[in-house]
């Protein structure tokens, strides 16, 4: 895994790129936009999955779902399939890389990129900012992605810990540099929150 942090290494905004890696839009888009700016005022993980975006699949290396990992209460051991939460909460370094990152640094928005629902989903306080995010990149916003995610980060940042989560699903089928100006808007705004 690349522990790689970009910008504003102690940021109170962190954006996570490719928690699964065969959704390397997150990436990508990060990586232009750092590209494209000077200076920015949040802490990016461009990729948070290597191998997985390397290998085109969903899980680690250990063949864990990395957004069932988290130590939520919701855990639950599970099969091991592309959903597989680990053989124990926070077992996966990236996991635990993230873990740490949140805990020493407190911040107080985190925005993930996913795809392919089209929608912009939040955990915790995060109504709001979804709601802005949504007029940007015309997408609906959603509580709820609707189906159960056991371990999942935005339970565990957004509802446990209190930290509004945003999960922003992007579009898979439309030509990534088409997300590059909304996404950047997206970006912009979350500068001008710092």
């Amino acid at each position: 895994m690349d522990k790689t942090l970009y910008g504003n290494k102690n940021g109170s905004i962190v954006v996570i790129g490719c928690f699964h890696g065969d959704e390397p839009q997150g990436k990508y888009l990060i990586e232009e936009y750092l590209n494209h700016v000077v200076n920015t005022k949040i802490c990016f993980i461009p990729c948070l999955n290597e191998y997985g975006f390397k290998n085109n699949i969903r899980t680690n290396s250990n063949g864990v779902d990395l957004n069932r990992n988290f130590p939520t209460k919701n855990w639950v051991l599970s099969e091991k399939d592309n959903f597989y939460g680990g053989s124990e909460p926070a077992s996966e370094e990236e996991t635990r890389f993230v873990i740490d990152l949140i805990e020493n640094n407190n911040p107080k928005l985190i925005l993930t990129l996913h795809a392919p629902y089209k929608v912009v989903n939040y955990d915790g306080d995060g109504k709001c900012i979804s709601e802005k995010i949504s007029r940007i990149i015309g997408y609906p916003v959603e509580e709820s992605i609707g189906y159960p995610t056991p371990g999942s980060f935005g339970t565990w940042a957004g509802i446990e810990k209190g930290i509004p989560v945003i999960t922003l699903e992007l579009d898979e089928e439309c030509d990534i540099n088409d997300l590059k100006e909304p996404v950047f808007k997206i970006f912009e705004l979350l500068e001008n929150m710092n």
